[in-house]
């Protein structure tokens, strides 16, 4: 970063803070509200031209650094002869259409009639909403694939410049299933889900390390979350191996503890914790074991407040459930315990790790009594103790958040189009906007001086929201500046998270 912007981004820094400095906690009133509604006078500015996504430069120039836009061209034939966008144009246009703000294909219209924006992506136009559908109907699995390929063969090219504390940790890599929901009649493929709503039935397969996508496979609504899952965990892991990691662990809820790949997973190497079905045969086993194999189940959080006492926030739900009489189901205590066992679809034994909750019932102040709860997980790792194994079948539901962020964040996770196919292309499509924060994150360079903190900044990006990485990194108002043969952003606001830009734009 340049010296000069270095004390700008501090000058900015400074302004702002001296003046909400005599506002922290509270001062008297000026005499009025402070969101003044004065009358505002609006004008056409006739020189000056500014975007509101002055981050979209950046973020433009990391594609190009990392070659996504060159691969797309080279390897993706979607478009036989292009008149005049080529794939990658397709491609970027609608991620880029989420990356500064909109929400359906339908805002890339504004984008479209901006002739800022479109100087500062150096274009003469880029396709409209009509054109971007179409784009996708075009696609058939195999270019779908095609495409996946080829995001992934950067993704690794990205994995491979990073610090060996990357690829030495273990790579977790998640599977789950969400539902689409549409209330759309024409639509091919959807179906009705088993809760009752038409749809798809999307299966994704993501890196927990990174919370980057790694694999979408669009299904119709009524088909079961494991379906096309083996395959999807098998390439997952060859990625995974091609990005320099040697030790993985799969992880899935009941639906993907397929027990006839686990002697192929068990010999391949691969560490794996699913959970298991709860059927009669296993509850009554658990609850035939001695007292003396449970243990009681100590939780991460139990652990870290132990030391010191906290304030309990009063527990409203429970206060209202209990004044109305409403049966109360309430926690007393978590044990572990675990037993071997062999599935009948595998040719050996594997640990079943039980976790016994004892619940007590109640309804209003009267005491309905106690039962106990159980639930299983198989795993072929003998070297984590029980709770360990407990905690890493926990972790594995932040991919909810993924899935959260994909579908209301990014909006990837959506059904815009009329074909199963088509569908599947854009929720790809989508999910690269994602992935292109994630890679941001990635790229951004840890200085040996300053390496906790430039650790902490990428982790934080890595695990901010979808918005807040838009309102902090992408929707900074810049003037857009043609200068010989040079296009330069000014940016016309500052953020708390700007040297973050330029130390990205340092990298690339």
């Amino acid at each position: 970063m340049k010296r000069s912007v270095r004390r700008q981004l501090e000058r900015r820094k400074r302004k702002i803070e001296k003046r909400l400095e005599p506002l922290v906690g509270g001062t008297a009133a000026r005499g009025g509200p402070e969101l003044t509604q004065q009358r505002p006078g609006y004008e056409i500015s006739e020189r000056t031209q500014a975007i509101a996504c002055g981050g979209i430069g950046a973020i433009q120039q990391l594609v190009r650094s990392v070659g996504l836009a060159s691969e797309i061209d080279e390897r993706l034939s979607v478009i036989k002869q292009p008149k005049p966008y080529h794939d990658s144009d397709h491609v970027l246009n609608i991620a880029y259409n989420l990356l500064c703000g909109g929400r359906v294909l339908d805002d890339i219209e504004v984008r479209r009639n901006d002739e800022v924006f479109l100087d500062a992506l150096g274009a003469r136009a880029i396709p409209d909403p009509t054109t971007a559908g179409d784009y996708c109907r075009r696609f058939d699995p195999e270019a779908i694939w095609m495409l996946t390929d080829i995001i992934n063969d950067v993704r690794v090219g990205i994995w491979r410049e990073q610090p060996k504390s990357f690829s030495s940790a273990t790579a977790r890599i998640d599977a789950d299933g969400t539902l689409v929901s549409t209330s759309g009649e024409c639509k091919e493929g959807m179906d009705i889900s088993y809760k009752g709503t038409w749809g798809y039935h999307p299966l994704l397969i993501s890196l927990a390390n990174t919370q980057e996508p790694l694999f979408v496979l669009n299904r119709s609504g009524n088909r079961p979350s494991h379906e096309g899952a083996p395959e999807l965990f098998d390439k997952a892991i060859a990625l995974c191996r091609r990005g320099g990691f040697s030790d993985i662990l799969l992880r899935g809820d009941t639906d993907f503890s397929l027990t006839a790949h686990l002697d192929r997973w068990d010999a391949d190497g691969v560490r794996f914790v699913f959970g298991y079905d709860a059927n009669r045969s296993f509850v009554n086993h658990a609850h035939g074991l001695p007292e003396e194999e449970y243990s009681a189940l100590e939780r991460r959080a139990r652990k870290v407040f132990s030391a010191r006492s906290r304030a309990k926030q009063p527990r409203v739900k429970e206060e209202i459930v209990t004044e109305r009489g409403y049966k109360n189901l309430r926690l007393i205590s978590e044990d572990v315990a675990q037993f071997e066992h062999k599935p009948a679809r595998a040719t050996r034994s594997y640990r079943i790790v039980v976790v016994r909750k004892l619940i007590l019932e109640e309804r209003g102040q009267l005491c309905l009594g106690e039962s106990h709860r159980y639930l299983f997980y198989v795993t072929n790792d003998r070297t984590l103790s029980p709770d360990q194994v407990v905690a890493e079948a926990n972790h594995r539901c932040d991919q909810e958040n993924l899935i959260d962020q994909l579908k209301n964040g990014a909006r990837a996770l959506h059904s815009p189009l009329n074909t199963l196919d088509a569908n599947w292309a854009y929720m790809l499509i989508a999910s690269l906007a994602w992935t292109i924060k994630a890679w941001f994150a990635l790229m951004l360079p840890v200085a040996p001086r300053w390496r906790e903190k430039h650790e902490a900044e990428r982790t934080l990006v890595l695990r901010m929201e979808f918005r807040t990485f838009l309102q902090q990194l992408v929707m900074v108002p810049a003037q857009i500046l043609r200068t010989g043969h040079r296009i330069v952003f000014r940016l016309l606001a500052w953020r708390p998270r700007l040297p973050l830009l330029f130390r990205l734009l340092d990298a690339v």
